[in-house]
């Protein structure tokens, strides 16, 4: 098992990077997550993010991507409910790459 260093801190992660225990998610671990993806987390970001453990909390299961861009359609307006906004803020992944930066599992479905 892997594990990541936060603020001194010892977080276990799984052989892709997500979290082993949930509970150990805090914003310092998305963004050194995030640093690891050389990926720099913007308020763009952090709204996929926020929604990602909101919806986690109401039906305990991390969306799809398509589940995930429609959802978000609904939420946040057509303009951010699309692939290619969702792609631009995380190109490994929409779904992939922001639930492991949010904490949660890895949606079912990802390869």
């Amino acid at each position: 098992m892997s594990s990541i260093d936060v603020g001194g801190k010892t977080i276990a992660v799984d052989e892709e990077g997500y979290l082993s225990d949930r509970n150990d998610w805090s914003k310092d671990v998305a963004v050194i997550m995030a640093k690891a993806d050389d990926c720099e987390l913007t308020d763009n970001h952090w709204e996929v993010i926020n929604f990602l453990r909101e919806y986690y909390e109401e039906y305990q299961i991390a969306p799809a991507v398509r589940v995930l861009t429609k959802a978000i359609g609904k939420k946040l307006g057509p303009d951010k409910g699309n692939s290619k906004y969702l792609y631009e803020l995380f190109p490994y992944g929409p779904a992939k790459q922001a639930c492991k930066y949010a904490g949660l599992p890895k949606p079912t479905g990802c390869v």
